[in-house]
């Protein structure tokens, strides 16, 4: 079983797929290191992994979050060291020159994209059969779309027969139904009746924040004084501790499964957040600054397990149909919270009141993580395993005394 799972793991196809991945990244986090360096505003959206599943279906669970955390590595690594490559090329190049070259790459790896995009979909016969599936679901739903038009005319014709009061209403049904009908209440309704709905929304809430190496934490760190050195090595630490969420993930889901994990991880990320809220009352502003670096970079250990544990509930529990409309919604409300907190930077913008937005960033972090413990009760019925910790501490009372025992024999 174990010799299955590694071979699967390390499968060519799987490679590949993790290749693409890698192109990818590189390609996009390299390109919008450039665009960041001269003020353009391009972000590349999250991909959602809903792909790996029809992948890894056939081999073992652990299959799947093995995969999610190195595809989630590989895209931690690329966030680490797309600024360190831009900057090189940037440093030792003209501005010209350096789009030139990273446009060149752009060109070369948008070509070994499609050769592992090709690749993988040849090699793996599942992901043909996911297409394949899709489009005999999608056909009758076509044909009912080219036949209504027909019975709406013949449902006016009928109602152009009745009273102006039946007309009236009329109209407003079709107006109800119409809105009923647009893609995004549609998907929004599909979300909704997601049981995975309450992990998503404290997924996307975590979005609402300043407590990260951004924009705004950025420029209230240089204006508390801190060099822009150690703002830099701060967040290559941040980083690094993410990349090693990827690791510690797996590990602990083994261990006590995919719901749970999620649990230990929004609360150890809300603890290392204190450290946040404690600087807000120190008085020197250099330490002050340092217990904030310090509490975000710790905190990502939970935000990105946090992040795995969400995704791979969501790859499990949604079905196949639904997962690509679950995982738009999710993107929608993700970049929506992102956005309010670029604006609350906007309207809370003096730098002297930069704990105001930390305060505020750290109730919408205790909220998801309230949410989250909501989810969890309703299916498992409980929170922790009070008989457990009960049992530990009736083990641990009697050590002492086995132990005065020995020492002590009548």
């Amino acid at each position: 079983m174990h010799s299955n799972f590694i071979n699967s793991l390390f499968d060519i196809k799987v490679n590949k797929f993790h290749s693409i991945h890698l192109t990818c990244d590189v390609n996009q986090h390299l390109w919008s290191c450039w665009c960041a360096f001269h003020s353009c505003r391009y972000h590349p959206n999250r991909k959602r992994m809903y792909r790996v599943v029809v992948i890894s279906e056939g081999h073992p669970p652990t299959v799947l979050t093995e995969m999610n955390s190195i595809i989630r590595r590989i895209d931690l690594t690329c966030k680490l060291l797309a600024p360190v490559v831009s900057g090189f090329i940037i440093s030792f190049l003209s501005v010209k020159a350096s789009a030139m070259t990273l446009a060149i790459w752009n060109c070369i790896a948008v070509w070994i994209e499609y050769w592992l995009f090709t690749s993988v979909y040849q090699g793996i016969p599942a992901l043909g059969e996911s297409s394949r599936r899709k489009i005999s679901r999608l056909l009758p739903r076509d044909l009912e779309e080219t036949s209504s038009p027909s019975r709406e005319r013949l449902s006016l014709l009928s109602q152009n027969e009745e009273s102006s009061a039946s007309e009236g209403k009329a109209w407003r049904r079709k107006l109800t139904k119409w809105v009923s009908k647009a893609p995004c209440v549609g998907a929004w309704r599909v979300y909704l009746q997601q049981d995975v709905v309450l992990p998503g929304v404290s997924l996307a809430l975590l979005f609402f924040t300043v407590l990260s190496f951004g924009t705004l934490m950025t420029a209230t760190l240089e204006w508390e004084g801190i060099p822009a050195f150690m703002i830099g090595i701060a967040r290559g630490i941040s980083a690094l501790i993410g990349v090693a969420a990827t690791v510690v993930y797996p590990v602990l889901q083994s261990h006590i499964l995919t719901l749970r994990t999620g649990l230990w991880s929004i609360w150890s990320q809300w603890t290392c957040l204190l450290v946040c809220v404690a600087s807000i009352w120190v008085q020197n502003h250099l330490f002050s600054a340092y217990m904030l670096m310090a509490g975000v970079a710790t905190s990502r250990l939970g935000l990105w397990m946090f992040d795995l544990s969400v995704i791979q509930q969501m790859q499990d529990q949604v079905t196949e149909s639904n997962r690509c409309v679950v995982g738009g919604v999710q993107n929608s409300l993700q970049s929506t919270m992102d956005l309010l907190g670029y604006a609350m930077g906007i309207i809370i913008s003096n730098p002297q009141d930069f704990w105001k937005l930390s305060i505020m960033s750290f109730s919408t972090v205790t909220l998801a993580g309230l949410l989250y413990s909501i989810h969890l009760y309703r299916v498992r019925k409980h929170l922790f395993h009070f008989e457990k910790l009960s049992m530990l501490v009736k083990v641990m009372k009697r050590s002492p005394e086995s132990a005065d025992s020995i020492s002590n024999p009548s």
